[in-house]
């Protein structure tokens, strides 16, 4: 006897009762997109190793423990794409997107990430992503803000979230950090885990992210990156901050939130959540200004953010905020008795699809009892359950009966089917 063969740890399916929650949110955020003129992009899942290696940078758990890369049969390293932000950039760039040109972007699709699945957090997972070019102002990184809060008003999650916001100054003011950050920590090393040490040369600021309680004290006295920004940066993050003020947003400076990838600067932030334990943030971005240098481009600023999927919808059924409707995929279950019914009975639910195009029917297939037909309108969840027999078919009429609702059945002409139709559903 063979094997079963089963999928992929930590890639999972999506199965019919889950996906109505699915469309819901993906619904939500193409209508927001929409509001604030942005448009729909899809860029390829595989990529070429290179593309990541330089964008997030070598040294990151992303590109050292993460990637799933693999060599084609010409020899190219390609990799899964991890992250969408590379994609879109190499995409802009590659297309000609970019000369003297604004763009406003967005997308949503699987990325890939082989790490230790958890509730919420898998394999492969799903991200939308915002990005927008050739804007320096912090009124743009204020915009992004707005359309995140805007979609967690709308989906009832704004008073479960909490916005944080971090700058990070300009590269050269960085670096000049880092160089403060490294000399700091080396008179700690006794107290840095294997990880810190590993990191304190190639990536110093990541240290300050550490989830170790044994070293929480000395981050918490580490040299401050906002004690040391330029004065650039400075006042482009106020003016971000005032935005926010003025648009009744709420927030708290994070002074540790650095962002786990190699291209931000300046303003980051990060939207969390308590409701799922220690895995709280459902949001996250900033500006990346030169990340179109680092992959051969000419500079261009940019800002952009990315949301998990999974996580979102967890959160959404964690808080109980989905829509009862939004899982009710049948409004009309059509049955049918003897062989002339099930004709008819195709026909009517042709025609009805035709007249009500939003209207959910299903229409009975493979036969059976009145009893056993009944039976799988009531599983269906549908409202109404359409009744065609014999007797029916030659008076050119249909049965009405409502499954939910304590009312008489029905009979009506097949004509003015429509229409009754319509005023119950509004289709």
């Amino acid at each position: 006897m063979s094997t079963k063969i089963q999928a992929i740890r930590g890639m999972n399916d999506l199965l019919p009762d889950q996906s109505p929650v699915w469309q819901y949110f993906e619904h939500q955020v193409e209508a927001l997109m929409g509001q604030y003129g942005y448009r729909e992009i899809r860029t390829p899942i595989v990529e070429q190793t290179a593309l990541f290696k330089r964008s997030i940078g070598e040294v990151t758990d992303i590109v050292e423990k993460e990637m799933y890369t693999f060599d084609d049969r010409n020899g190219d390293s390609l990799t899964l794409r991890p992250e969408g932000t590379a994609s879109c950039v190499r995409m802009a760039m590659e297309n000609g997107l970019v000369h003297n040109q604004i763009q406003r972007l967005w997308y949503t699709g699987p990325m890939f990430r082989h790490e230790r699945p958890q509730k919420g957090r898998y394999r492969q997972f799903h991200q939308v992503g915002v990005e927008a070019y050739g804007m320096e102002g912090p009124d743009i990184d204020a915009e992004m803000i707005l359309i995140s809060a805007r979609l967690w008003r709308q989906l009832g999650l704004l008073e479960h979230v909490t916005l944080e916001l971090n700058s990070l100054g300009s590269l050269e003011a960085r670096a000049a950090y880092r160089d403060l950050l490294v000399e700091y920590f080396e008179q700690h090393l006794d107290v840095l885990d294997e990880d810190s040490k590993r990191r304190l040369h190639s990536n110093p600021l990541r240290i300050l992210d550490t989830k170790n309680p044994d070293m929480a004290a000395v981050v918490d006295a580490a040299p401050r990156l906002g004690d040391h920004l330029d004065e650039e940066s400075r006042v482009h993050f106020e003016g971000l901050k005032a935005r926010l003020d003025a648009s009744g947003i709420e927030y708290v400076i994070n002074p540790r939130l650095v962002r786990g990838l190699d291209y931000y600067s300046r303003s980051v932030f990060e939207w969390t959540t308590t409701a799922l334990g220690s895995q709280g943030t459902v949001c996250a971005g900033g500006r990346y200004d030169s990340l179109f240098e680092q992959l051969g481009g000419k500079p261009v600023p940019a800002v952009g953010f990315a949301m998990g999927v999974e996580r979102l919808i967890l959160l959404l059924e964690t808080l109980e905020l989905v829509p009862q409707d939004v899982r009710e995929t049948v409004d009309v279950y059509l049955m049918s008795m003897g062989e002339q019914a099930e004709g008819e009975a195709m026909r009517l639910a042709e025609e009805l699809r035709t007249a009500l195009p939003n209207l959910r029917l299903v229409l009975h297939c493979g036969g059976g009892s009145f009893k056993s037909q009944m039976k799988k309108a009531d599983k269906s969840g549908a409202r109404i359950a359409l009744i065609l027999g014999e007797n029916e078919v030659i008076e050119g009429t249909v049965a009405l009966k409502f499954l939910r609702e304590e009312r008489d059945q029905e009979t009506l002409n097949q004509r003015a089917l429509g229409e009754r139709l319509d005023s119950v559903f509004g289709a």
